[in-house]
């Protein structure tokens, strides 16, 4: 018999996607607080995860080289924040940001080119992914990899540039951290297409995510955290309670 996925989870209530993209409407439509606040927010605190992370692994920040792999969506933009935040903290710190897509206007999104240029002004070295510009040689140098590539939003088989970085971090063996979600699991079930990424920290923003508490997910997911991101409490008292799978 399947393991039921919990509707509570240390206190608080386990989401699925669509709840927390309504969320995330609602702290801006309602609340008032700008969507480049929350990201600021998330990566900043997942900054500070991860210096505790590596203080348990007898590291100093300062002391650290860390690669951040970036997708060009919402979390890719934490994961810029968190470079960003590293970097003025002493470490040394490369992003690997999959190019923006081949639309018409050529650009990233609005939250993460401001992001991007922040990090490039504080001395993030920042390189695009799949233009031959060295990821596994810069895995291989460091002490901690981020993975900021896909979050809530993203379903489906990881694929292009994406699908290259997940399989560069597997192959280097180091320690990840994860953004929200390991990326290429889908968030409300946990489950995943063959390419995934293997966490041993997983950062969820806000609140834990369904798939996070899938019993077959464990392995993906590693050590789970919840990350305050600067919701109102009267916005999560408003979250359903979702009922047990």
């Amino acid at each position: 018999m399947r393991e039921p996925i919990p509707s509570v989870w240390e206190g608080l209530p386990v989401v699925d996607a669509k709840t927390m993209r309504e969320l995330d409407e609602a702290a801006t439509s309602k609340h008032g607080i700008k969507a480049l606040d929350l990201m600021e927010n998330a990566g900043t605190a997942v900054a500070a995860e991860c210096a505790a992370f590596l203080g348990e692994k007898g590291l100093s920040v300062a002391q650290s080289t860390i690669v951040v792999c970036c997708g060009r969506g919402a979390n890719g933009g934490d994961g810029l924040v968190a470079a960003r935040v590293l970097r003025e903290g002493g470490a040394t710190v490369s992003v690997f940001i999959c190019p923006p897509k081949s639309d018409a206007s050529g650009q990233y999104p609005e939250l993460v080119a401001v992001n991007l240029a922040k990090a490039k002004a504080a001395g993030v070295t920042v390189a695009t992914a799949g233009s031959g510009a060295g990821l596994a040689q810069a895995l291989a140098g460091a002490h901690l990899a981020i993975d900021a590539l896909l979050g809530t939003g993203a379903t489906g088989k990881p694929a292009g540039a994406i699908h290259h970085m997940i399989r560069e971090l597997t192959l280097s063996k180091k320690p990840v951290v994860s953004v929200d979600i390991p990326s290429g699991l889908h968030p409300d079930t946990g489950y995943h297409s063959g390419v995934f990424v293997t966490a041993e920290l997983t950062l969820s923003l806000g609140l834990p995510k369904r798939g996070l508490l899938a019993a077959h997910a464990k392995a993906q997911v590693g050590t789970l955290k919840v990350l305050a991101i600067g919701y109102p409490a009267a916005l999560l008292k408003g979250v359903p309670f979702l009922k047990k799978s």
